[in-house]
């Protein structure tokens, strides 16, 4: 395959750190974000273009356009979130938890989805990191209500991108597995090189008719 830009949103930690990890070590062009001086250096060591940016500070993101000015992105991975609270049951959570989750994991995107699109090159992949806690119909469990919800509502702003952007890119939400990272925690279920190199797989398959989907790391078709 050749060269491709790719551009990662929230690339410096866990998956989104991985996803630039690999592309880049295949060879690809990689500009992605990152809120901290640290995270930024990191992305640099990588090989890749490092761009401050943080999703839940709107003067931050409000910049984010004119820096991929120009550009034209085969893939884009919005990556950035958060958990929060780990809850059981019916917890309500503090006012200062909600918004920094809903700031983070929904208004984030709703931020970021608009500036990217004079960004994508033709037939474009665009992917969003949910989870399968944001899916209605596979739910079973009530553990972390705040992030569950959250993430269905990532999902359905995914929904509509794919709407907006039909014919032009191919836009699917992302289940990446449990996976072993500071979120994640030591006993997840995979590592995260095999969740970054399914959900790489995935992306480089998609075809028109996997626009608005929902798609485990491994390709397997996830319910709403």
């Amino acid at each position: 395959m050749s060269q491709q830009k790719i551009l990662i949103i929230g690339g410096s930690r866990g998956i989104g750190l991985e996803l630039v990890r690999q592309y880049r070590a295949a060879g690809d062009q990689v500009v992605a974000t990152a809120r901290s001086d640290a995270g930024l250096a990191a992305l640099r060591e990588l090989g890749a273009t490092a761009l401050k940016l943080d999703v839940a500070d709107t003067a931050s993101v409000s910049g984010l356009a004119w820096q991929i000015d120009g550009q034209q992105f085969d893939t884009v991975v919005i990556s950035a979130g958060i958990f929060g609270p780990r809850s059981q049951g019916l917890q309500t959570p503090t006012e200062v938890d909600f918004d920094a989750v809903m700031h983070t994991n929904v208004l984030g995107p709703m931020r970021v989805l608009p500036q990217l699109v004079d960004a994508l090159a033709p037939q474009a992949r665009l992917a969003v990191i949910s989870s399968r806690m944001g899916s209605i119909g596979l739910r079973s469990g009530t553990h972390g209500w705040l992030y569950r919800a959250s993430k269905a509502a990532l999902n359905s702003l995914l929904k509509d991108a794919s709407l907006e952007l039909a014919g032009r890119a191919i836009c699917i939400s992302f289940h990446p597995g449990w996976v072993r990272t500071d979120m994640g925690g030591e006993g997840a279920d995979i590592e995260v090189t095999t969740s970054v190199a399914g959900m790489r797989t995935v992306l480089a398959t998609l075809k028109p008719e996997h626009n608005g989907c929902f798609f485990n790391y491994d390709g397997q078709a996830l319910d709403w």
